[in-house]
């Protein structure tokens, strides 16, 4: 099949921080690959001008309609368009060699699904954002110090991570799909406003009895700014989302 361009890559923005923003589409645009950078804004006011370049298509929505939702908005689009297709947040920035050698990778499986790299915080720490399917219990003591054995069997501390391997799911900061299988996942579960969605997708990556890769290998940098910890109305996404979560796969 011919493809338009060998990858895409969806940003949802919501009153990013430019400065911050601009490196990580900086980031998508120098790698070396046919491109296209979807960024869908939900934020109240229209940044258009900002974003003028010919990888680049820009779509406001002109309210938050959740990352779930403007996510699969580009999935007509990309279907048939692209090969790869990225999930990515606004706040990661990573070198041009990066990708390519992640799409080396999914191209020695046909049962890959999706791959991430490793994240890394902005001093140079470890993120653990390959973590085992949570159950209820473990979203509740998360935050809770006495229970820190339990939270570093959740995010695979007890391995050696700087191996490539299998997660149950991967943080959503960095995925790397094929866009087929994103298609025919149908892309996230709408029901999720904000938070859950990478969980959700990795189950449905189950279901299709496809495998999701954690590659350490390759780096990236992640703000995280672990939103839901900070603002109560975050923690209130959280909270509806893990609800829906758990009604659909079970506690």
């Amino acid at each position: 099949m011919d493809y338009k361009v060998e990858i895409s890559a969806c940003i949802v923005l919501y009153n990013e921080p430019i400065e911050e923003l601009q490196k990580t589409i900086d980031s998508f645009l120098n790698i070396p690959l046919s491109k296209k950078l979807f960024l869908v804004d939900n934020s109240p006011k229209q940044n258009k001008n900002n974003f003028d370049h010919v990888d680049i298509e820009y779509l406001f929505n002109a309210k938050n309609i959740g990352f779930a939702n403007a996510n699969n908005q580009v999935i007509r689009k990309i279907n048939g368009y692209s090969k790869y297709h990225l999930i990515l947040n606004p706040d990661v920035v990573f070198s041009s060699e990066v990708i390519s050698k992640l799409i080396s990778e999914l191209k020695k499986d046909i049962n890959l699904a999706m791959i991430a790299p490793r994240a890394i915080y902005l001093d140079g720490s470890h993120q653990y954002t390959a973590r085992k399917y949570p159950s209820f219990f473990d979203l509740i003591i998360r935050r809770i110090p006495f229970f820190s054995k339990r939270k570093k069997e959740q995010e695979y501390q007890f391995q050696d991570l700087s191996k490539p391997f299998y997660p149950d799911f991967i943080h959503g900061c960095f995925m790397l799909f094929n866009t087929k299988d994103f298609i025919k996942l149908k892309g996230f579960d709408e029901r999720y406003f904000l938070y859950m969605e990478d969980v959700d997708i990795c189950k449905k990556i189950d279901e299709l009895e496809k495998k999701k890769l954690y590659y350490p290998l390759v780096k990236v940098k992640h703000v995280k700014r672990e939103g839901s910890s900070k603002k109560i109305k975050l923690l209130f996404y959280h909270f509806s989302s893990a609800i829906k979560y758990f009604l659909k796969w079970g506690f």
